[in-house]
């Protein structure tokens, strides 16, 4: 033993200088077999955190398109709604001077615009109203009924009539229903009304003193009808 570790070593076992001996390690160098350190807990989590989401299916995409789109129309239309009104309510302050302001009622339409129209056929013995017609009788002879556009004035539930009130002295004084009166262009008056003293004349017989007599049921459904203003033409 004392001989090996005193003898000098022969030159072929000696290291050639600048040759590595492979099995020793050169310094620097890494072992290839020597497993690769793991990265920390902090960089997995930063690589966690970079990581591209999952692609999502296309129906999902469009559905989340369209749910989009209906929320920007939902709020278009709530904002356009909201101009609008905002609008209104300044011209409504601005013309009716302020909230507590109200809005003229609409302008009546006139009675005679609004009123119809009545026709009498003295030859016929008619009045047409409404599309109906009702007997009438007429003046007589001695007193005919004048022709031509005339206008409603007044209504009489009762009305007192003299001879003298259409110019003919003191020939008769009565008092009659549903009384309609009427005058022409010339302001002389004239008067439809029931014929209660001769209910079968109307459609018969010209008898009145120029009146327009009608049986006292007609006479009330033409009073009824007729409103001031309205225009009844007379023809022969």
């Amino acid at each position: 033993m004392s001989d090996d570790l005193s003898r000098e070593p022969s030159a072929h076992e000696m290291p050639t200088p600048g040759v590595s001996d492979p099995e020793m390690p050169t310094p620097g160098v890494s072992d290839p077999e020597m497993p690769v350190p793991e990265l920390s807990a902090s960089l997995r989590s930063l690589a966690g955190s970079g990581a591209a989401p999952a692609p999502m299916a296309g129906a999902q995409v469009r559905r989340r398109a369209v749910a989009r789109r209906r929320r920007r129309h939902a709020a278009l239309a709530g904002g356009a709604a909201v101009a609008v009104a905002a609008l209104t309510f300044g011209l409504t302050s601005a013309i009716g001077g302020g909230s507590d302001a109200r809005p003229a009622p609409p302008a009546a339409p006139s009675t005679r615009s609004a009123a119809p129209a009545a026709t009498v056929d003295l030859g016929a013995r008619t009045l047409t109203l409404d599309g109906r017609r009702v007997p009438v009788s007429s003046g007589s002879t001695a007193h005919p009924t004048r022709t031509g556009r005339m206008t409603v004035v007044a209504k009489h539930r009762v009305k007192r009539l003299t001879s003298e009130s259409v110019g003919l002295g003191d020939e008769y004084d009565v008092k009659l229903p549903w009384v309609v009166e009427l005058r022409g262009p010339d302001g002389r008056a004239d008067f439809i009304l029931a014929m209660t003293y001769a209910e079968g004349a109307p459609g018969a017989r010209d008898s009145t003193r120029g009146a327009i007599g009608l049986r006292s049921a007609d006479a009330r459904w033409v009073y009824e009808r007729l409103p001031v203003g309205a225009v009844v033409t007379v023809r022969g």
